[in-house]
């Protein structure tokens, strides 16, 4: 099994905190967000290599901090891009890191500003036991909060029946979050998605596209997540993960 980080945004509503340094390797509890990320996906099983996906603005920066990372080999891919104007999207990125680094394997795919309390041992059993796609999924209690996110309702055996990203009108307080299990014989489902002239940004829409194709399942996050995409959300996670989240 493989796994994907998407870190090639470039995070303006975190300026001027990333105007030079990406996200990914602001602090948390006094070490880069990335490490904490890293170390949940090095408790799945089976999890034998991981790449994450960025921009030309700040692949040396993550190659410098894997260099020095050494519990655990990360490799870098560059997408070639340096702005907002040119960038490849979350999707687009997938695919790029496909192709170019020949993945033939099981996939997990993580948002490098998505962390949690909480093993994520269990997403990739729980990935393998479906042999299907799969979807982290978190409650946040608000029909409000949903409208920046995604809804999503599931059948009785875990299997998502209904997907709409960024609600008007929202039905239910269960959102998909950028944690994704796709098994090898589904992942040309990525570039067979790119070539249907559909959006190629935030990875929730592949999975919107896909769910009445083929069945994708959800796993339901235990514990605490968090979703850095504001100077509330890094400091909210900052202290709960300096606390022992």
């Amino acid at each position: 099994m493989k796994a994907v980080i998407l870190a090639a945004g470039y995070a303006t509503r975190l300026y001027p905190l990333t105007l030079d340094r990406p996200k990914a390797l602001l602090p948390i509890a006094g070490r880069p967000m990335l490490e904490h990320v890293v170390e949940r996906l090095a408790e799945i099983e089976g999890l034998d290599e991981i790449l994450l996906v960025t921009n030309s603005k700040f692949a040396g920066a993550f190659s410098d901090w894997a260099a020095a990372h050494e519990s655990r080999a990360v490799t870098i891919v560059d997408d070639g891009t340096s702005d907002e104007e040119t960038k490849l999207g979350a999707i687009g990125d997938l695919d790029l890191t496909i192709r170019e680094a020949g993945i033939d394997d099981d996939l997990i795919v993580l948002a490098g500003d998505n962390l949690f309390s909480e093993s994520l041992a269990p997403f990739g059993a729980f990935g393998r036991e479906k042999g299907a796609p799969a979807i982290g999924v978190f409650d946040v209690g608000d029909l409000e909060a949903i409208r920046r996110y995604n809804a999503i309702e599931l059948d009785a055996d875990d299997r998502v029946r209904f997907f709409e990203e960024k609600p008007e009108q929202p039905r239910s307080t269960l959102t998909g979050i950028a944690l994704y299990f796709y098994p090898r014989a589904a992942l040309g489902v990525v570039r067979e998605y790119l070539e249907a002239g559909n959006n190629p940004d935030q990875p929730g829409r592949l999975v919107e596209w896909l769910y009445p194709r083929l069945p994708v399942y959800a796993w339901r996050v235990p514990g605490r997540w968090y979703d850095i995409g504001s100077k509330e959300t890094l400091a909210e996670a900052d202290a709960a993960f300096a606390a022992g989240a």
